[in-house]
């Protein structure tokens, strides 16, 4: 279920919003919950960050959609935001608020459900996945977006995580597995890095933070290859 605000003070735009998204869910096979709102401030007063996309006006009568777009960054980082607008000019502002895009009025069907497309997308990106690693004495929970690296030393995992080093049973082949390959590679037979924290490639190593690890020689090619579809992806 994909929870969505429709925030916009002309209640003919309310209608005919709410039944592009409507289409779009049958076309689509998306599941909506859908909760519209006719001014900024209602959808800031309470806000508790439950919504995946928010549709935004940008002129309304109370408080306008970037002063609560604003608002609404304070509390949360993670919703998607598309401003609905007949002034461009003003549209290119939501940028400052992370917002991903903008739609011009009058909205056509067509230009509405390739934003809400591309919304989808960028919402399917930003889930988060956890896993659950064997520690010492039980089990620990972690985010696979904060893991930086992962390396083997005598047997031994160690799993690297916001500047803490967690040791931890198991093989780099398992943790390869449980990791996924769609952003960690494994650049030899002892570390496996998560493409997001490398910040540069040197000769044949990677920076990640302040720690260089060595690529093989065999595998650097395929390291720059995925560091660039990585790149191109994220940046979609």
């Amino acid at each position: 279920m994909v929870r969505i605000a429709l925030v916009e003070d002309d209640a003919n735009y309310r209608q005919e919003l709410t039944g592009y998204l409507n289409r779009f869910s049958q076309e689509c096979g998306e599941h909506f919950a859908i909760s519209t709102f006719s001014d900024g401030a209602e959808v800031v007063e309470g806000y508790t960050a439950d919504f995946d996309i928010i549709l935004m006006d940008i002129a309304m009568a109370y408080m306008d959609g970037m002063s609560a777009a604003e608002a609404i960054r304070r509390v949360d980082d993670e919703v998607v935001i598309i401003f609905l607008t007949n002034m461009p000019q003003y549209a290119m502002k939501g940028y400052s608020v992370g917002a991903l895009d903008y739609i011009l009025k009058p909205v056509s069907y067509f230009a509405f459900s390739q934003r809400i497309q591309r919304a989808l997308n960028r919402r399917k990106k930003r889930a988060q996945k956890y896993i659950s690693i064997p520690f010492k004495g039980g089990m620990r929970k972690l985010a696979v977006s904060q893991i930086s690296y992962v390396e083997v030393q005598d047997h031994d995992l160690t799993y690297h995580v916001g500047g803490e080093a967690l040791p931890a049973k198991g093989t780099l082949s398992e943790a390869e597995a449980l990791l996924g390959s769609e952003s960690f590679f494994r650049c030899n037979k002892c570390y496996l890095v998560n493409l997001e924290y490398v910040n540069r490639v040197d000769n044949n190593s990677v920076l990640i933070g302040e720690d260089h690890i060595q690529v093989s020689r065999a595998r650097k090619k395929a390291l720059l290859d995925a560091l660039n579809n990585y790149i191109n992806e994220v940046s979609k």
